[in-house]
């Protein structure tokens, strides 16, 4: 009898015992699920919040992003997570020295798919060896392409010099002080020329000095003739003097520079049309030797020989065209 009250008791501590851990577990689980809820939700509500403030930072009030000219962003989170690179925080300093309206994740996204384009109609039009180079000569037409933009920009913004040295000695000769004056040179002046001085202005309203904002202007733009401008400004702003006589002075001057830089990129446009003109008969060659007899580019790019001489040709054009274009360039 003793031996079973003794077993009978150690059995009902064995489940008093189970029943305590299952408790204990069961209060575990529910512990860390509250937990984990808890923590998705204050996840998913930071989340929400910093996207809000990056809309309202973008002056985004419900609806796609829009530009100042109306036009919906497109691939934003492309964008976002390019811009937290090295390679996008450079995408994006170029885009805002060519004056494109773009973002970096849209450029980037639209020479991707060129690119992938032109791998897959250089592979099927003339054999699968020009794929990757057809490739390289999108990325490189990109870069291209954002220097012509950006030296296009820097034309347009040559040719306002006059008229933004004439309304700057408009300006100083009425009395107004450089700050006003470059302000209002702003308004009245159109892209770029404007867009640039308001930023310019920008920048003096939040205190920057007139030598920091000039300066970076001259950065973002270099040219000789925004240098002179530049720094007849400063100098005036600093040690004083008839600044009006210098700006009406400079003025002149700019429009001969203008007449002489129009007169000369006239007389080159033969020359770079040329530099332009020679790859494209290489590349007519191909089509013609791949359309009278098919399949000949694949047989040629079959062997190690036939690719060797192949580049070594792509080459030999690459070189005749930066060739031509560093003659055919001449600093005014």
């Amino acid at each position: 009898m003793t031996t079973l009250s003794t077993v009978s008791t150690q059995a009902a501590q064995a489940s008093v015992d189970l029943d305590n851990t299952t408790l204990l577990a069961l209060g575990a689980t529910i512990l860390c699920g509250t937990l984990a809820v808890a923590g998705a939700h204050a996840y998913a509500s930071g989340r929400a919040q910093r996207q809000a403030l990056v809309d309202r930072l973008a002056g985004h009030q419900g609806g796609p992003l829009r530009t100042a000219a109306g036009r919906v962003r497109r691939f934003t989170a492309v964008d976002r997570r390019l811009r937290r690179t090295r390679l996008g925080r450079a995408i994006h300093l170029r885009l805002t020295t060519t004056g494109l309206d773009l973002t970096a994740g849209e450029f980037a996204t639209y020479v991707t798919m060129a690119v992938v384009a032109l791998w897959l109609i250089a592979a099927t039009t003339l054999a699968p060896f020009f794929g990757p180079i057809a490739a390289a000569v999108g990325v490189w037409a990109a870069a291209i392409f954002l220097n012509w933009q950006r030296q296009k920009r820097i034309e347009a913004f040559i040719n306002q010099l006059p008229d933004v040295a004439r309304l700057l000695a408009n300006a100083t000769a009425a009395g107004l002080a450089l700050r006003t004056a470059l302000a209002m040179a702003a308004e009245e002046l159109e892209a770029p020329a404007g867009e640039e001085l308001a930023r310019v202005a920008d920048q003096l309203a939040l205190g920057r000095s007139v030598d920091d904002a000039l300066g970076e202007l001259a950065e973002r733009l270099p040219s000789r003739e925004l240098i002179v401008l530049v720094t007849t400004l400063v100098l005036s702003n600093k040690a004083g003097g008839s600044v009006v006589s210098s700006l009406r002075n400079l003025t002149q001057t700019l429009e001969d520079r203008k007449e002489t830089r129009r007169e000369v990129r006239t007389m080159l446009s033969e020359v770079n049309a040329t530099a332009f003109t020679v790859p494209l008969l290489g590349l007519g060659s191909l089509l013609l030797i791949n359309s009278s007899n098919d399949g000949a580019l694949a047989r040629v790019t079959g062997s190690p020989l036939g690719q060797a001489l192949v580049l070594i040709s792509i080459g030999l054009y690459t070189v005749g065209f930066f060739v031509i274009r560093r003659l055919g360039k001449i600093e005014v």
